[in-house]
């Protein structure tokens, strides 16, 4: 399937802008830079019944978390909930960047979304985004009812760096023997130690995301070459990745990303996960967040709410 030509416009416009890439910047101008870029693909405004930001102890400093609630509550009800991570690199990213994505998420998984906003690199650097991450996961399962959310109703997800660490986290949960998770929500994840697919080289240039931004952003987040080890950074690895909660992977056909995300789903098919690949076949990587630009956007995250709705039904 060729580029849908929606991402065709966008493309377009971005290399018409000339501005340089994010690899090319500090980190501070990326995550400016990005923020400019997502301001202009977004939607201007998405409703919610209600949201609010909230700090959380984290294993170093306090945690950013933003709470989302898609509808009123009946007296003593408690929603299922998503515990969401944002993409971005390990880099850049925030919880302004992804926030119309996750009012949708909430809408359509009618479920809480807790939005994490984990240390960034350079300044914290692997594992930290981690156990931030984890950290939030636990929180939920153990504070929730502060915030309406059921404890035995909790979903991990996440977009690109943030499915990476939703795939880590559904791992270490598994591990710990808790909380017991009712899915994982997997868009674009990075789940390789090496950026060297077939697709990192046949889409590393031309496509909005590109191979030296991706090495770039590794750089940043890893201590040393020793953590491409580490199945903390490349779930890909992980010796183990049976008895995992259901999955909902989804990849874009022309994103440097897509083998790394279709290789992770195939081994949790093959270790027996209930697992759903889903390819959007004319999407870059980032699409997601492209709502106001790219109608597939709202495709895909309705088909992402469809399969919330089902992990929490039979949780």
């Amino acid at each position: 399937m060729p580029l849908d030509p929606q991402v065709q416009t966008v493309l377009a416009a971005v290399k018409a802008a000339g501005l340089p890439e994010l690899w090319q910047l500090t980190p501070d101008q990326a995550r400016e830079a990005y923020r400019t870029r997502i301001k202009r693909l977004d939607v201007k405004e998405e409703t919610i019944h209600h949201w609010e930001d909230r700090q959380i102890p984290g294993p170093d400093t306090p945690i950013t978390i933003r709470v989302y609630q898609p509808r009123e509550r009946a007296a003593g009800e408690k929603l299922p909930v998503l515990v969401w991570f944002h993409g971005g690199g390990f880099v850049i990213g925030d919880l302004d960047t992804h926030d119309s994505a996750c009012r949708r998420l909430a809408k359509e998984g009618d479920c809480l979304v807790v939005a994490v906003h984990y240390r960034l690199a350079p300044e914290a650097k692997f594992p930290a985004a981690v156990e931030d991450s984890m950290a939030a996961v636990r929180w939920v399962a153990t504070h929730g009812d502060e915030i309406g959310a059921d404890p035995h109703r909790i979903g991990v997800g996440g977009d690109s760096a943030g499915g990476n660490l939703a795939a880590v986290c559904a791992l270490i949960a598994r591990d710990e023997g808790s909380p017991k998770l009712s899915h994982q929500l997997l868009i674009y994840p990075c789940t390789a130690p090496e950026p060297e697919t077939r697709t990192h080289k046949q889409f590393a240039e031309g496509y909005l995301l590109t191979r030296n931004t991706i090495t770039w952003f590794y750089r940043q987040y890893l201590r040393s070459a020793r953590d491409t080890g580490d199945f903390r950074f490349g779930p890909l690895i992980a010796d183990d990745v049976s008895n995992l909660p259901p999955a909902f992977v989804l990849v874009a056909g022309f994103d440097p990303l897509r083998d790394e995300g279709v290789q992770y789903a195939n081994r949790l098919i093959e270790a027996g996960n209930d697992t759903t690949l889903v390819n959007m076949a004319g999407m870059i990587h980032g699409f997601y967040v492209m709502l106001g630009a790219i109608d597939a956007a709202s495709e895909a995250i309705r088909q992402s709410g469809t399969a919330l709705r089902k992990a929490f039904a039979t949780s």
